[in-house]
């Protein structure tokens, strides 16, 4: 309904104002475009991007030196080195390895190269010595644990993982992802096109002659460039004198090509006020004439069907001014854009952290807040080639050179990376499933920002129970009562059914022994899961007193034990069915699991943790079919 000049300098509240602007012009993002990844940088994900190869690629090696099995290294010493003989061929990066390490030997290769089956560790050149006295040979002179200097397959991204969530904004972190995982292509949202027109008899262009009366159209330039900063584009249909019938006709041409018009200059109550009358022609026309602020009473916000157009003060403080008050949000709105700022915060360590002796480690780490608002900085993990950690990172913390180890709640100061810790309407730390990826998208659809943290299902009881997450993902068999997640809650806690899902064991589809006659083969190569995780307490359960070749083998998710299979470096492992079917393994099941969540009693009725149960309850809505088509069966 049209409002001519009877909103006419009509003073209102600032929330009243937006209030009544923006039930008419609304505020969806807009459409999705295709783009080519060069071309990604700033835009606004119109889909989740999920990765369709693993990350890395395999069992990659992070320094030069010689790939060995760890056993083989336990208890030597500088003095007493072991001696292991060379195998017949050096990994080059690009290298497929064709010699398998085993007992008593060892195998030359480069950082980036491929990791030989067999061995499940890197000695670097630093501690090893080529025998003096037989060449072929290989002295190693400190001991290794099984992973050392290795990154796993799959282990910074999974096949089939959801690596960016729809409403993610590209900076040059998420390029770098989109990149690692071959995405030439994506859908983002399209940005909003924003007409600019400056006005009045008094402006000229930078550049023209001036003269007394006249001042330079500084605005044009900030609101272009302002409306660029927040992912729009800004097109200047330039300065226009006062002259109704060629405002008019701009008006109006700009309406046909952009999505929201912006107008500087003449909203005062004046003759020569030529804004007003054109803006009051259309429908509905001028909403809000004046505004109840200091500087920017005189803004007018006003619509062309459901389509922004605003007459700004012409006074470049008050314009910009009112620009960042109802305009930026609005922009930011269509094109999806959240908001950016970098600080520094304090904060308290959350898991103890070794680093190493020389070095200034810049410490990748994720920041929550307890109930008291005091943050805990949560190390991101994953390694130095880990792309993700990087992107998924709130800040990094810098430890000095001569620490080696700084215990969990030490104080550290967080520096934020290139914005402010985002505001998450649910945090989220503990065990990580496809599924929880699902909620995670369905939940950003109804507007909330999640927030994820992998930490495994005991520290996820941890931060539950220190109030540093809304929601703590779990899936604990307790071995005496044969119960999931219920027999760990602790005083102040309480339990959220989630949804079953089918953990088995997965192999390559050309072995068709069953489960026992696996396990009863000394040949056959297992691939372990890390401790801490809830799949690994099935998994020694199943083993009972055995340790079969790979046990120490750990990467630390399902997909990377999927990955392992499927590249031939283990031949069994525990893993989900959705994640086995995806990476095309034979699943044989074994047990079906309860991943539940465990929530802190003082955050239970927190509007993301009511939704959260409401979506899950919902029999017939879009979560639950999603969830049912990667195979979870939500508890009822």
């Amino acid at each position: 309904m049209s409002r001519p000049q009877q909103q006419f300098l009509e003073v209102l509240d600032r929330d009243e104002a937006e209030a009544r602007w923006r039930e008419v012009v609304g505020g969806e993002a807009l459409g999705s475009e295709m783009v080519g990844l060069a071309d990604a940088l700033g835009r606004v994900l119109a889909e989740d991007v999920r990765a369709s190869v693993d990350v890395p690629g395999f069992d990659r090696s992070n320094m030069d030196g010689f790939a060995v099995r760890a056993s083989d290294t336990f208890g030597v010493a500088e003095e007493e080195p072991v001696r292991l003989k060379l195998n017949d061929e050096v990994l080059a990066t690009g290298i497929e390895p064709t010699i398998e390490v085993i007992e008593g030997t060892a195998t030359t290769i480069a950082t980036g190269g491929m990791l030989p089956r067999g061995a499940d560790a890197v000695a670097p050149i630093e501690v090893t010595d080529v025998d003096p006295d037989d060449p072929s040979y290989v002295l190693v002179r400190a001991p290794r644990v099984p992973g050392a200097a290795v990154s796993f397959a799959g282990t910074d991204m999974g096949r089939g993982e959801t690596v960016l969530f729809a409403g993610t904004r590209l900076t040059s972190r998420e390029t770098g992802v989109l990149a690692a995982i071959g995405c030439e292509r994506l859908e983002v949202v399209r940005r909003p096109k924003v007409a600019i027109l400056s006005t009045g008899d008094e402006i000229v262009q930078p550049g023209e002659t001036m003269r007394p009366g006249l001042v330079y159209d500084s605005n044009g330039r900030i609101l272009a460039d302002a409306v660029e900063e927040l992912g729009g584009d800004p097109v200047f249909y330039g300065a226009f004198r006062d002259d109704l019938d060629a405002l008019r006709k701009a008006m109006h041409e700009a309406l046909v090509d952009a999505d929201m018009v912006l107008l500087s200059g003449g909203t005062s109550k004046g003759e020569g006020d030529l804004n007003a009358l054109v803006v009051g022609e259309l429908e509905p026309g001028i909403l809000v004439h004046g505004v109840a602020l200091k500087p920017g009473k005189p803004i007018c916000l006003a619509a062309q069907g459901e389509k922004p157009v605003v007459i700004l003060p012409g006074f470049p403080t008050s314009a910009i001014f009112t620009f960042h008050e109802f305009v930026a949000p609005l922009i930011r709105d269509l094109a999806g854009q959240p908001t950016e700022d970098r600080e520094t915060r304090a904060a308290r360590l959350a898991i103890k952290t070794q680093s190493e002796r020389g070095r200034l480690e810049y410490l990748l780490v994720g920041l929550v807040a307890d109930d008291e608002g005091r943050l805990s900085a949560y190390p991101m993990g994953k390694g130095s080639g880990s792309v993700t950690s990087f992107s998924r990172a709130d800040g990094f913390v810098r430890i000095g050179r001569n620490t080696e180890l700084v215990d969990a709640d030490t104080p550290v100061e967080v520096t934020l990376i290139g914005r402010d810790v985002a505001v998450a309407d649910l945090v989220v730390i503990g065990s990580h499933c496809a599924g929880l990826d699902l909620i995670a998208s369905e939940l950003a659809q109804h507007g909330l920002g999640v927030k994820l943290l992998a930490v495994g299902s005991h520290g996820g009881l941890a931060a539950a129970s220190r109030g540093e997450c809304d929601l703590a993902p779990i899936h604990l068999l307790d071995p005496e009562t044969d119960r999931y997640n219920e027999p760990f809650l602790k005083p102040g806690l309480k339990l959220v059914r989630g949804y079953r899902r089918m953990q088995g064991v997965a192999t390559r589809p050309e072995e068709t022994r069953d489960i026992e006659s696996l396990l009863d083969d000394p040949d056959v190569r297992m691939v372990n899961r890390n401790r801490g995780a809830g799949t690994r307490v099935l998994i020694d359960r199943l083993l009972g007193e055995r340790r079969p070749s790979g046990y120490p083998y750990e990467p630390r998710s399902h997909y990377a034990v999927a990955a392992a299979i499927a590249q031939g470096r283990a031949d069994w492992g525990v893993t989900i069915e959705s994640v086995a079917r995806d990476a095309g393994l034979r699943f044989q099941p074994l047990q079906a699991e309860e991943y539940d969540f465990v929530v802190p009693e003082a955050r239970f009725d927190r509007p993301a943790n009511r939704l959260l149960r409401e979506i899950l309850g919902d029999a017939d809505g879009p979560l639950r079919a999603a969830l049912a088509e990667q195979g979870f069966v939500v508890s009822d």
